[in-house]
């Protein structure tokens, strides 16, 4: 029973690396760019849900709306001042560009907040430790199927914009030929900056949900990096449901690790990680982000 708990707990912890590989994969599928910055992008947003939810003493979940909308603008005014102009220098800038965006923002973060450690766990009351308890051995946690419904909504809703509406065709179109789309009205510029601005949203959102599951600090955002590029490479580059696949693939083989021996949770995913990538799929996911 030790084991199909631990598929279980992986699952739930697989719907988090999912929403941090959602801004992630978009990102990717619509400009070709894997964003270094994402992951602090996402802890700023956890340090943003932690100020108004301490300051104005709010639940976290109600101090999270008015954050996302702030995240909104910070992605586009990111891409209309910063990315913009590296897309036009080739490939290898916009690597260049983002990184040097994360040196920043934990800078800057441990300026304002110090190395201190913070949690949202406290101020959600009893969602973050409670549990429905199936057997002696098995437990599903609220917190767990809050995040898993929330990776779902939100990959579903993304992919029904992508299909469905004017604005996902404009996407799909940029990113397969900016310049034909461009002939025909589509500026790719638009396009790029509202995209970043909704990746960098569900960055947040994903941060806030991790201050809330866990302990953040000013530094936790490559380590969040490291898990969503695993989770997007996983399930395939620019795919959204694959993400959701490749977070699952992955928090189940962390959580195994950890019954095994809990040192070896991060180093399981990793394991798997380098198993996928060796296979030919792997190779050729690689292979199509280095063209890119």
């Amino acid at each position: 029973m030790n084991w199909i708990n631990a598929i279980v707990q992986g699952v739930f912890l697989g719907g988090l690396y999912a929403l941090f590989a959602c801004g992630l994969s978009l990102m990717f599928g619509v400009m070709r760019i894997i964003n270094l910055a994402h992951g602090d992008l996402a802890v700023i947003g956890a340090f943003g849900v932690w100020v108004v939810a301490t300051q104005a003493h709010l639940s976290p979940f109600i101090a999270l709306l008015p954050v996302l909308p702030v995240m909104l603008l910070l992605g586009y005014l990111l891409h209309r001042t910063v990315l913009a102009r590296s897309l036009r220098s080739g490939p290898l800038t916009p690597l260049l560009t983002t990184f040097g965006v994360s040196i920043v923002i934990q800078n800057a973060l441990l300026q304002i907040f110090s190395p201190d450690v913070h949690s949202l766990g406290s101020l959600t009351g009893s969602i973050s430790t409670s549990s429905w308890r199936v057997t002696s051995e098995l437990s599903v946690p609220y917190l767990g199927v809050l995040i898993l419904a929330v990776a779902v909504l939100l990959l579903g809703s993304l992919q029904f914009t992508l299909q469905y509406t004017g604005f996902g065709r404009e996407m799909r179109a940029t990113a397969q030929d900016p310049e034909a789309a461009a002939l025909v009205g589509v500026p790719a510029s638009s396009v790029y900056a509202r995209a970043t601005a909704i990746a960098v949203a569900t960055a947040a959102l994903a941060g806030a949900f991790l201050a809330i599951h866990s302990t953040f600090d000013p530094s936790s955002g490559p380590t969040q990096l490291i898990f969503a590029f695993e989770a997007v490479v996983i399930g395939g580059l620019g795919s959204l449901w694959g993400t959701l696949l490749g977070g699952i693939v992955l928090g189940i083989a962390q959580t195994i690790g950890a019954t095994v021996d809990p040192q070896y949770s991060i180093l399981t995913g990793h394991l798997v990680f380098l198993v996928i990538l060796a296979s030919p799929r792997g190779r050729f996911v690689a292979t199509r982000s280095a063209k890119a």
